[in-house]
């Protein structure tokens, strides 16, 4: 063969592990999981992730692989597996969450990529538009400013005497300013008096949260991305002794001992993604794959944490609960 020959050879090559496995007739497809996260194999959005995809048609063992990906806590974790992650050549890669997504993408690989993040997606630079992403990733954002306002309306249905709400986030978050202005706008509404204090780190969410209560928080409203979920236990450990209790939106906030979330059912999300990876699969591109947005809510109570901040649920929250934990 000559050189002129063994190059086109080398770029037909190429184009043929770019076209997703359906497309190009192969049996089996091989798709990526990744997640920042200790290996956890009962995760709920793993599991809803992998019901759908068998829904949709997807049966492991028979026309797909999937490959799961665990970077052990923390994002170094996972930025060390991205050599071995391309190498097995996966058809595409399933990002779990913002920390995943920015790992992939900043790592360059060349495989799609169907995402889940709480950010705002054009203000993290992962897509061009939530309508056209114009990239080769596309995929779901927890992030939803509307629910913000229904929210603090809850906390006051809760805390009916309630004057001042902290305000607790990660600033780089991508989004933060534009949620911040929500809470800001419905606090005003509901004639609260507000103040944020942002956190990077576990010992900034303390010092925060004591920022808070020494400015006379009655309550905290946690925001989802980046503080709230990874920090979940220390806003519990300090609305107990204080009497402050904390709010947020992803039901694992309440589940580690917080006293109420409503937001997105985020294994409603990652069932969602597994048409995503569906249609990519079967040759759809992602770049005109519109961004999704959450489409169920929930309201999670804990009457366990209820009984220790000495706080009664109303009936009416009651009532409207989707879960309520003993």
């Amino acid at each position: 063969m000559d050189r002129r020959s063994a190059c086109v050879a080398v770029a037909a090559f190429a184009s043929l592990a770019a076209i997703p496995a359906t497309v190009r007739g192969a049996r089996d497809a091989r798709v990526a999981w990744t997640s920042v996260d200790r290996a956890d194999p009962q995760s709920p959005y793993l599991l809803s992730f992998r019901e759908n995809l068998r829904t949709v048609g997807w049966t492991e063992g028979e026309n797909l692989t999937l490959d799961v990906w665990w970077g052990d806590g923390s994002t170094k974790g996972l930025k060390d597996l991205v050599p071995q992650i391309v190498a097995r050549r996966p058809d595409l890669i399933v990002t779990a969450g913002g920390p995943a997504t920015r790992t992939l993408v900043d790592a360059k690989v060349p495989q799609p990529i169907a995402f889940t993040v709480s950010a705002d997606v054009v203000l993290a630079k992962l897509v061009n538009s939530w309508a056209r992403p114009g990239v080769n990733r596309s995929g779901i954002s927890f992030f939803a400013l509307e629910i913000i306002p229904k929210r603090l309306e809850l906390m006051t249905e809760v805390l009916p005497a309630m004057k001042r709400v902290g305000i607790v986030g990660w600033p780089p978050h991508a989004g933060e300013l534009l949620e911040l202005e929500a809470a800001r706008n419905a606090a005003g509404m509901l004639g609260l008096e507000h103040r944020y204090f942002g956190a990077n780190t576990a010992t900034e969410v303390d010092q925060a949260l004591e920022a808070a209560r020494e400015w006379g928080a009655q309550a905290i409203l946690a925001f989802a991305g980046g503080i709230a979920p990874r920090y979940a236990e220390r806003f519990a450990a300090f609305a107990g002794p204080h009497r402050i209790p904390a709010f947020s939106s992803w039901a694992t906030f309440a589940e580690k001992g917080n006293l109420m979330t409503y937001g997105p059912v985020l294994e409603e999300c990652y069932a969602r993604l597994a048409t995503f990876v569906d249609r990519i699969l079967k040759g759809a591109k992602p770049a005109e794959l519109p961004v999704e947005r959450p489409t169920k809510f929930e309201l999670v109570v804990n009457l366990s944490a209820a009984k220790t901040l000495g706080i009664s649920f109303p009936q009416s929250i009651l009532l409207r609960a989707d879960r309520v934990i003993e």
